[in-house]
């Protein structure tokens, strides 16, 4: 059995960076565009592997001045055991049990960037509590740019069930339906950081879903 992960966590995930939420977003040096952009919900990053969610999140909660959570991360915390090791052992069942108990555990937390694992959002469960708690966007790149961002795929558990290309377009043949249905949706396969970044605040200042 994978290591009990409470509802509550242990504290680690939820709260900001430096002060308050709030209080690092009014302090932030990005200025009164981020401004308006930054409201009270959280932003949930989907798509698959290889889409930039880590890489974009980060950027994104410094352009905001909130918090950057990696929901894998998480898990492997609170489950004294990585990814790999909890598909290995347990299966990708307790692994989607697991990932759904985090995120919502960390959704009940202060406002933050979450990049979330390319399945998280397939749970009925996880995308009901993502809509009630959080926006979400989905950040959709063309398989090239997956292939050209995920290697070998050595760290990367799905990827091991056959070639990386093949696995790829199954999952997004399955996988983009239910990504369509994201709050907000931004291509992160041309352009550099900073422009996925921009094109993400722009949206947000125009979504009711992050009013």
């Amino acid at each position: 059995m994978i290591k009990e992960i409470s509802d509550s966590g242990n504290g680690s995930g939820g709260g900001p960076a430096n002060g308050s939420a709030s209080g690092s977003a009014s302090g932030s040096a990005s200025g009164s565009a981020s401004g308006s952009a930054s409201r009270k919900r959280s932003l949930v990053l989907i798509g698959l592997m290889g889409s930039g969610k880590t890489t974009v999140g980060r950027r994104l909660a410094k352009r905001l001045g909130i918090k950057f959570i990696d929901s894998d991360r998480e898990i492997e915390k609170a489950a004294d055991c990585s990814v790999a090791d909890i598909f290995d052992l347990h299966g990708e069942a307790a692994f989607r049990d697991a990932e759904e108990r985090v995120i919502k555990r960390l959704l009940d937390g202060p406002r933050h960037v979450l990049a979330t694992g390319g399945g998280a959002f397939m749970s009925e469960a996880t995308r009901d509590v993502i809509s009630e708690r959080a926006t979400s966007i989905w950040l959709r790149a063309d398989i090239e740019t997956l292939l050209n961002r995920v290697g070998r795929g050595a760290r990367r558990p799905l990827l091991q069930k056959g070639e990386p290309r093949e696995v790829l377009i199954g999952q997004m043949s399955v996988r983009d339906p239910i990504y369509k249905s994201a709050d907000v949706t931004v291509d992160s396969g041309s352009g550099s950081t900073d422009e996925v970044v921009e094109a993400i605040v722009t949206k947000l200042e125009t979504s009711d879903a992050h009013k």
